[in-house]
């Protein structure tokens, strides 16, 4: 048994997944051949698919689907909900009942800078690079290059 990490009994695991150590996952699944850098958390209804690289101290939040063969580098993080409140309007402690997961897709080969924000409600397109430390608002197109903040189009691959 490891006692660095806390994957829950519910994490659909992929063949030959690759785990650090300090990772906590629970109701998310996990792709083929995809590696899990350390203090990485992934939650709920999030889905990484194979041959997926996710670098340390990254937080996949519910909603998040990533595809197949994307890079995250350290320290990514992405959002759920472009108006968060700890409190409902009478005061009392928000619940899963008192607000609605958006979603974020990261397609297929993507790249993703360390340091990134990535808010919801976005689609990142095939092989497109972000830059490290950009806040990306917007849909990307796929094989562009984007980076700052907010993130703009810098030039397409081709």
């Amino acid at each position: 048994m490891n006692n660095f990490l806390c994957i829950a009994d519910d994490v659909k695991m992929g063949k030959n997944v690759k785990l650090s150590k300090f990772i906590n996952a629970y109701g998310c699944s996990i792709g083929d051949n995809s590696k899990i850098g350390a203090f990485v958390e992934i939650q709920k209804n999030a889905t990484i698919g194979k041959n997926c690289k996710i670098s340390s101290h990254t937080f996949i939040c519910e909603g998040v689907t990533i595809e197949d063969g994307v890079f995250i580098g350290h320290n990514v993080a992405f959002i759920n909900d472009s108006y968060p409140r700890a409190t409902t309007a009478d005061g009392n402690l928000q619940t899963e009942a008192d607000w609605q997961v958006e979603t974020t897709r990261v397609k297929r080969g993507a790249s993703i800078g360390s340091g990134a924000t990535i808010l919801s409600r976005i689609t990142i397109g095939e092989n497109a690079m972000i830059g490290a430390g950009s806040v990306v608002t917007r849909d990307v197109p796929d094989n562009a290059i984007i980076a700052g903040n907010p993130a703009i189009l810098l030039r397409k691959i081709k």
